[in-house]
């Protein structure tokens, strides 16, 4: 099963997360990703030891990076500049997340690349775009996605602190976004016979994310609250707490329509026309006393009990609000395809899988993510340097996995 992406050659040059995860997904995909690594090897690679674990695996650097292969490179030396400059020669597509000035000493950067190789796809993933400023600007995605971009205020409630971001939630939607702009541009030289740079920002995805909310600041000059469930206008679109701790949601969107098989489900069907709560004005004018009778309701019965209850209304709309844990014991989680089995040469590793699934083309991970340097003696042979693999690894160029 190789993918839509088989024979698509994309060279790597990726730190921590959104460059890697944008690889990532299109190995998953199929394409053959040389991710060039420096001779201490790509950062993520120490998230095992900077969460404190003792275990043999780092499963955070596997889920982007499983599928590739590694050639351990020092870009400061001539020769190691040279070969990443060969492969990037040959390449498809060449995409990284390290800064634009570091890119420009290099001669990597975008103008110098896409003139020497008019079909090259050159995807640029940064904290703050190309132009600016803040373009050569650090921006993990916690300072750029998350923070500066408006999400995590729009999270706190007024007053209070915000919230963390979990890891890499920037990282990974950058990834997507990567890896769907290389996917175009793709398909569009196919038609040109051109290449073209194609980019995207842990910034903008930030501001994405929050469309919803900007569409409304930027169009009608006013910025909506941020919802607290004890003041919520309808009561259909909540969350609530069962007998035994569960909490789930309510998705009652439609407020008429929704509003009938909520007060069905809790018992209580008169209240459809009690004049304190008929309408979706009542409801929101009365709101904090619905809430609270219906806190009330719920804590009588087990999460359990009240989903043979749900069940009965086709036009409940709701879902539990899972832990990691109850994600694993999720029959829907399996169904869904949301991990994969990936070769590890004994009997399978299980992992997070990419979001996509193509149906025609179905694609399987390959292999795990490679340890550091692990190809670069096989990436020197494809370039007819195999035969100086040893003197370019004794001036310190490359690294082989014996040596790092």
């Amino acid at each position: 099963m190789p993918g839509p992406l088989e024979g698509v050659k994309v060279v790597e040059l990726g730190v921590w997360i959104a460059g890697p995860a944008a690889g990532g997904v299109l190995s998953d995909w199929g394409a053959d990703v040389i991710k060039i690594e420096p001779l201490t090897g790509d950062p993520a690679r120490t998230f095992q030891r900077m969460l404190g674990s003792d275990m043999p695996t780092n499963p955070i650097f596997e889920m982007d990076n499983r599928s590739k292969r590694s050639i351990a490179l020092d870009l400061s030396t001539d020769d190691g500049l040279a070969i990443a400059k060969e492969l990037i020669a040959d390449a498809d597509v060449f995409v990284t997340n390290v800064r634009i000035a570091g890119l420009d000493r290099l001669g990597l950067d975008p103008d110098s690349l896409t003139a020497a190789h008019p079909r090259l796809i050159y995807a640029a993933i940064t904290g703050f775009g190309l132009e600016g400023p803040d373009r050569d600007k650090a921006g993990y995605d916690i300072a750029a996605f998350w923070a500066r971009s408006g999400i995590a205020h729009l999270l706190a409630p007024e007053g209070e602190d915000p919230p963390f971001q979990r890891g890499g939630m920037g990282d990974h939607n950058a990834g997507l976004a990567g890896a769907a702009m290389i996917s175009a541009a793709l398909y569009n030289r196919e038609r040109t016979g051109q290449g073209q740079l194609v980019s995207t920002s842990l910034f903008r995805e930030g501001v994405f994310t929050i469309g919803f909310d900007l569409s409304v600041t930027v169009g009608w000059g006013i910025t909506l609250g941020t919802g607290k469930r004890e003041t919520m206008h309808n009561p259909s679109t909540n969350n609530y707490v069962t007998g035994d701790g569960r909490r789930f949601w309510v998705v009652g969107l439609e407020a008429d329509r929704h509003w009938p098989p909520m007060a069905r489900v809790v018992g209580h069907p008169e209240w459809i026309d009690d004049p304190r709560w008929a309408t979706a004005m009542d409801r929101a004018m009365n709101g904090q006393e619905l809430i609270r009778s219906l806190d009330e309701i719920f804590v009588t019965k087990t999460l359990d009990e009240w989903i043979e209850i749900f069940d009965t209304e086709p036009d409940f709309f709701w879902a539990p609000v899972n832990s990691p844990d109850d994600l694993l014991a999720d029959p829907q989680f399996h169904a869904s395809g949301a991990l994969i089995e990936v070769p590890d040469g004994s009997t399978g590793t299980m992992m997070v899988a990419t979001p996509c699934d193509f149906h025609g083309t179905p694609w399987a991970a390959r292999s795990l993510a490679p340890r550091l340097g692990e190809h670069t003696e096989e990436i020197l042979a494809s370039l007819g340097r195999g035969d100086d693999a040893e003197s370019l690894a004794a001036s310190g160029a490359v690294g082989l996995p014996a040596t790092l």
